[in-house]
């Protein structure tokens, strides 16, 4: 499936023209997974990478991106392994968590995840 929105050359310059160019049931999800990461990392950087939103805090902390049927939100390290349990219902590999498209996002979770990167970043 490919994204909603893609290729940086092609595509949107910022986030919130991600955002916007977003289907309106992505645009649902995005903005408050947005919301969380910028809550959870608030001096974070802000960009497109790869053609999604990309956020860096002493290193790389967190993707998302709308698809057709669903919206992910990629967390690299070992932050998911940490908190398996808790992800099981979304986790789809070693870096995902996918929501299908018009279902609630756990923000708070979302959240706590980014808190936990951000850690493992600056520590």
């Amino acid at each position: 499936m490919k994204a909603r929105v893609t290729g940086v050359a092609n595509g949107p310059k910022a986030v919130t023209a991600y955002i916007v160019h977003a289907t309106p049931q992505a645009r649902i999800m995005l903005r408050p997974i947005r919301a969380a990461i910028k809550a959870a990392a608030p001096r974070a950087v802000e960009k497109l990478s790869y053609g999604m939103p990309y956020y860096s805090h002493h290193g790389r902390l967190a993707y998302f991106a709308a698809f057709r049927d669903h919206v992910s939100v990629y967390i690299p390290g070992r932050v998911l392994q940490a908190h398996a349990k808790e992800i099981a219902p979304y986790w789809r590999g070693k870096a995902t968590l996918q929501f299908p498209i018009g279902t609630k996002v756990p923000v708070r979770l979302i959240a706590k995840l980014v808190r936990a990167r951000r850690l493992e970043n600056e520590g």
